[in-house]
């Protein structure tokens, strides 16, 4: 990932439903369950099932989707490495939260305990 206006643009254009698939499919291919993955994905954005499938529906880009929701306060709990990069210095807010989805679905697609993909404290 390089750190250029172009590539924060890129993924602010991305749709949530062209990633969604290929989300569900590095999960089901681990045992992972749908209902995993919308469970991880509801904790970041605050999205229940419902307004994902109209997330999905709509074909929202990033930069909506990430615009409608309500980011969990713990989502600075989110660090680590993700495509060669510190989640915590990734410097545009979009991209950071596109990344904390990214790194909460690698957690999951490892086989991480679901209550620690969750930070429960």
């Amino acid at each position: 990932m390089n750190n250029t206006k172009s590539n924060d643009e890129r993924i602010a254009k991305m749709t949530f439903a062209s990633v969604y698939p290929l989300y569900l499919a590095k999960i089901e291919k681990k045992g992972r369950t749908k209902a995993e993955l919308d469970q991880v994905i509801g904790w970041l954005t605050g999205y229940n099932t419902e307004q994902l499938v109209d997330q999905i529906n709509n074909k929202v880009n990033f930069d909506a989707f990430f615009q409608d929701a309500k980011l969990t306060p713990d989502a600075h709990l989110i660090t680590g490495m993700i495509c060669g990069y510190r989640i915590e210095e990734i410097e545009n807010a979009l991209t950071r939260k596109v990344r904390y989805l990214d790194k909460l679905v690698d957690e999951l697609a490892k086989g991480r305990e679901m209550s620690k993909i969750l930070r429960s404290t």
